[in-house]
């Protein structure tokens, strides 16, 4: 893939169309290209800055604080898309494990297991052993959510949460919520918040001073990527309207596989590959659903997000690396 660096205003167009989809849809106002790309995106003087990984440029980021983002495992899915998700998600924490500044931590935005058998779990947790950060948080997917509605997705990883999983908590001067929007979803339908959730979120970052770097994560994503799948959350602008007061907002999800950013006034939204399988680009097919592509290039439509915030600069430098 060639190399590209472009230094664009906050304005209504493409950052980058790898793919040349010229993807506008729904209100898209910056969008990038599809599973498996290496992007590094930061904010410096106003403006938005692209690297593909392996410039010259991303190599001089350093931050205050660095983490990385995993999602979609769907331990215990083991059809032809991709019968070894144990491999390909010891092979995201191998990647992990690889950076030269050891990341704070990890989130994990959902869908951990496929059918939230107990023994999915485990074998999660057990690989996630192996990551040189110990401290993982977690929002559910609604893979997490079935048959028990979601009651051992809460005895596991819902300790000092709210409701169905919600909560918050700081690092090094950035807020951390993580947002539940997967709870009585339908097939093919948005994600939903509520009233309970939102009326929480409001209060929890009421209090915070404009300059504090906020950090959303949920499952599904909070801008409409392709609501005719169900890619979307109904009632994400209330939820937005409580973050406008803040200078930086990132919101990390899940659930649609594949890297998409859209950048939105003081907002970057950003979606994650999958560690376990790949799903079609929007429209490009009859419904969402595991993709198989060759076994060759099946680590290259597969990643983990690495962000890496600078304290002064107004966003949070967020890089994508394929399993290749």
């Amino acid at each position: 893939m060639k190399e590209t660096e472009t230094d664009i205003t906050l304005s209504n167009q493409l950052l980058h169309d790898h793919n040349n989809d010229g993807v506008d849809r729904r209100g898209f106002l910056k969008c990038m290209a599809w599973a498996g790309t290496g992007v590094l995106c930061v904010m410096q003087g106003g403006v938005l800055k692209s690297f593909a990984l392996g410039h010259h440029g991303a190599k001089n980021v350093t931050g205050d604080l660095s983490f990385v983002q995993i999602s979609d495992s769907h331990m215990g899915f083991n059809k032809p898309a991709n019968t070894d998700v144990v491999g390909t998600l010891k092979v995201a924490v191998d990647k992990i494990n690889q950076y030269s500044a050891e990341p704070e931590f990890i989130l994990h935005t959902g869908d951990i297991s496929h059918l939230s058998k107990p023994e999915e779990f485990d074998t999660v947790d057990q690989i996630l052993t192996g990551a040189k950060p110990k401290q993982v948080f977690y929002v559910p997917g609604e893979h997490d959510l079935l048959n028990d509605d979601g009651k051992q997705y809460l005895d596991r990883y819902g300790k000092g949460t709210r409701g169905a999983g919600w909560y918050s908590f700081d690092k090094k001067g950035v807020h951390f919520v993580g947002l539940v929007n997967v709870v009585n979803l339908k097939a093919g339908g948005l994600g939903t918040l509520g009233p309970e959730q939102l009326e929480w979120l409001e209060n929890d970052v009421k209090h915070l001073k404009h300059s504090t770097p906020i950090v959303v994560f949920a499952h599904i994503p909070l801008w409409s990527v392709y609501p005719d799948w169900g890619w979307g959350t109904e009632d994400s602008a209330q939820a937005l309207g409580y973050l406008k007061k803040f200078g930086s907002v990132t919101v990390l999800n899940g659930h649609i596989h594949q890297t998409m950013q859209k950048v939105e006034g003081n907002v970057t939204f950003h979606t994650a590959c999958s560690t376990a399988f790949p799903q079609p680009q929007p429209g490009k097919a009859d419904s969402p659903g595991p993709m198989k592509v060759p076994a060759e290039h099946l680590k290259s439509v597969l990643g983990i997000t690495d962000v890496n915030y600078v304290r002064g600069r107004h966003a949070l430098a967020v890089v994508d690396s394929s399993l290749v």
